[in-house]
């Protein structure tokens, strides 16, 4: 679970379940049309403590390390507290009742709260919890967090992108991408920075 100092981008995606796959799926695109609506309007639904075990266990998820920033730095938390509060919605006692669950189990065996063990202990309650319903969804959202489109609250300054080695959306490709000669150019911008996604989003909000 935990990714050793010396682990490649490409062992990275193979541990993640990504291996392959150059942009990470996300919802429908009929269930998220409106999140930016969404995101402007909404604030935390989990108590301080859940929002901080939370950050924690994204944190060991995909952890910073000697390759670079990792889900603390992409804020995959706040994707995913935003999303509770949208589309996730009817994933919120799920999270309620996990988080619950990690922190008891995090007291049997550290006699503390997650929040407050040291990173090794943290990954023996999260691989005590490995095969538990719970921690395959915050798994999953912790990676969509970490690398999905910037404007769903996620990949804070990129960093999911820089450390898979996606260069962002491009709306023309020339000759010399084609060829991949060389890594291309990172285009710091949303999808949804596009007049063309933009006016998509704005047509279908109005309905």
């Amino acid at each position: 679970m935990t990714m050793p100092p010396a682990v490649s981008r490409r062992e990275l995606l193979k541990r993640l379940g990504l291996a392959g796959v150059g942009v990470l799926a996300l919802p429908e695109l009929s269930r998220v049309l409106s999140f930016r609506q969404q995101v402007l309007a909404q604030t935390s639904v989990l108590s301080q403590a859940e929002s901080a075990t939370l950050a924690a266990i994204c944190a060991r998820i995909i952890p910073t390390d000697d390759n670079g920033p990792g889900a603390a730095e992409a804020h995959a938390a706040t994707y995913i507290e935003r999303s509770l509060g949208g589309w996730l919605a009817s994933s919120r006692e799920t999270y309620t009742a996990g988080l619950s669950a990690i922190d008891q189990a995090a007291r049997a065996n550290g006699g503390r709260r997650f929040v407050e063990l040291a990173a090794a202990q943290q990954d023996r309650v999260l691989a005590s919890m490995e095969e538990t319903p719970f921690f395959g969804l915050v798994r999953t959202h912790t990676i969509q967090g970490t690398f999905c489109d910037p404007a769903y609250g996620g990949n804070q300054n990129f960093v999911g992108w820089d450390l898979v080695g996606y260069p962002g959306v491009r709306l023309n490709v020339t000759a010399a991408d084609q060829r991949m000669s060389e890594y291309a150019k990172p285009i710091r911008r949303s999808a949804y920075d596009y007049a063309m996604f933009a006016n998509t989003m704005g047509a279908s909000d109005a309905h």
